[in-house]
């Protein structure tokens, strides 16, 4: 059981970015992937995801033995998979909790009474420091940068997901925040989930601590370490990768 990424080559449009990635994340493991902007860690992110603006171009993608490199996305997503953003989009007109409620139904197959679901809902907003009314909000409509990215983890926490992709969940984060979502990350966590984890900074890794770190640059992982790694790149930077 993991998900395996072989020898992935992606394009968007005819420029190739990603070229040649491997890797295989077991489940309670979690990966880190640090690099500079532009060495393929969103484009990487998205093409594992489903993305169609995102062209795998050769290699597979296997998620616990079945190959889905031409999947749809909500195949994946039902499969275990879970993307979240590094600019999650805004959805006007959809509330927060009804766009969450029918998600988990959706994976599930079992259609949760809105007061059942709610009140479990607002225990978790509780542990994120989310307002409770955000809950009635259009999805990330007015949310600060902060904001999103803990109703990103917020999803994470209600959808359960096998696999976890989370792109630069830490971005634009001031401390507080970034100890209350790697919290919610730590509280994901499990011997029976996998994480990966992409950011620019070691800094989340301080409190998400990561089995494996990957250094990306130009479109492959260049070297693998321990957490190690992540403070050798935080404090030397990415142009001797």
């Amino acid at each position: 059981m993991s998900l395996k990424i072989k020898n992935l080559h992606i394009s968007v449009g005819d420029k190739p970015i990603v070229k040649g990635v491997t890797l295989t994340i077991k489940p309670g493991e979690v990966h880190a992937i640090m690099g500079p902007n532009g060495s393929g860690k969103s484009t990487l992110a998205n093409a594992i995801m489903g993305h169609p603006k995102y062209r795998i171009t050769a290699g597979e993608i296997e998620l616990d033995g079945a190959d889905i490199t031409a999947a749809k996305p909500e195949a994946r997503a039902r499969g275990g998979l879970f993307l979240s953003e590094q600019y999650p989009p805004e959805i006007a007109g959809v509330s927060t909790e009804h766009f969450l409620r029918l998600s988990a139904n959706s994976l599930t197959g079992a259609n949760r009474q809105p007061l059942e679901f709610h009140q479990e809902l607002q225990a978790k907003m509780r542990t994120l420091g989310i307002d409770p009314e955000f809950a009635r909000r259009s999805i990330n409509v007015g949310f600060s940068g902060g904001e999103k990215k803990r109703a990103e983890i917020l999803q994470l926490l209600v959808l359960n997901p096998k696999y976890a992709i989370l792109d630069e969940t830490d971005s634009g984060l001031d401390v507080d925040a970034l100890r209350i979502v790697a919290e919610g990350i730590n509280r994901y966590r499990s011997p029976e989930r996998g994480i990966l984890l992409i950011t620019h900074y070691n800094r989340i890794l301080e409190f998400v601590l990561p089995d494996v770190v990957h250094a990306m640059s130009r479109g492959v992982l260049v070297r693998s370490g321990g957490p190690e790694l992540a403070r050798e790149i935080e404090t030397l930077g990415y142009q001797d990768l």
